[in-house]
């Protein structure tokens, strides 16, 4: 089973929501193939948002898509309804298991808890509709990316001036981190913390590291869910979101950008905030622990 592996909730979430400031990623062909291999009444009566059903051959043995090109996809995801470990038999591990061998050039991912767990967590990315125009992938809108499950997220301005965006995730309390007024959120009556700081080498981020962390734990504690944003999310809200893990959690600057960067690959703070949450991770730390200097910060 080295060609499967399992994929949490939150994981196939933040791989829906990727894109650039241009297109969602979904709108690239090559991007994902999300396979619902429950029975064909269940997925007609709903389904995950561009989930495509798995064919099957009249002896229900599962085959490859005719147009799946597997040996291009970045992402092939597959559902069933509550498969939660590789050591299940279901079908959702029969169907990855075909993937697989027919060539998808990246492990086949298979949903933990499938589409119940799923769809109980994010039931707005549910729908009906199985066809898909290229142009309605492009003019699809996504959801600021999950750094913590149900606790915080991470998105853009344009994101931030959703309602649907707030209601959806049920948002209720918001930093915002560019300089334009949150008037969102005071409609929507969220505490609102505002960093008008610009996205420059000049830059001081740090001197707010301390009064953002504790908004973000003290909001999160009382189970109020948490939007971070800037102008295009990947520089001053990325930079807020890793010193809050750095201090929540006490993990290196190493790791909290890691995690980071696997929930939003695009993330990209200036070199001024990569040093000053190097200086942060020695304050929490008393010692430096992440060498800065490597080219992949």
């Amino acid at each position: 089973m080295s060609g499967m592996t399992m994929c949490e909730p939150t994981e196939l979430y933040n791989i829906l929501q990727q894109g650039t400031t241009a297109y969602p990623c979904l709108s690239d062909p090559n991007y994902l193939l999300l396979l619902d291999a429950r029975k064909e009444h269940e997925y007609n009566e709903s389904h995950i948002i561009t989930s495509k059903k798995a064919p099957r051959t009249e002896n229900e043995e599962f085959l490859v898509p005719y147009d799946a090109e597997l040996e291009c996809k970045t992402h092939v995801v597959v559902i069933d309804n509550s498969t939660r470990s590789l050591a299940e038999s279901g079908p959702a591990i029969d169907c990855a298991q075909v993937m697989s061998e027919m060539g998808s050039k990246n492990p086949v991912k298979i949903l933990r808890g499938g589409y119940e767990d799923f769809s109980a967590l994010y039931p707005f990315l549910r729908t009906q509709k199985i066809i898909y125009m290229p142009r309605e992938l492009d003019d699809l809108k996504t959801y600021p990316i999950e750094v913590l499950p149900g606790q915080v997220y991470l998105g853009d301005y344009e994101q931030s001036c959703s309602a649907v965006v707030q209601k959806d995730l049920k948002i209720k309390a918001r930093v915002n981190v560019t300089l334009q007024n949150d008037e969102l959120g005071s409609a929507e009556q969220c505490d609102t913390l505002q960093l008008a700081v610009t996205d420059d080498n000049e830059a001081d981020l740090s001197v707010h590291f301390q009064s953002a962390c504790q908004f973000i734990e003290s909001h999160s504690k009382k189970g109020k869910v948490v939007l971070v944003y800037s102008e295009l999310g990947i520089s001053r809200s990325v930079t807020i979101v890793v010193a809050y893990l750095m201090y929540f959690y006490k993990w290196s600057l190493e790791d909290a950008y890691r995690h980071v960067e696997d929930c939003k690959p695009t993330i990209r703070p200036n070199r001024a905030f990569i040093e000053q949450l190097s200086q942060w991770e020695k304050e929490i730390h008393e010692e430096t622990l992440t060498d800065i200097s490597d080219p992949n910060y």
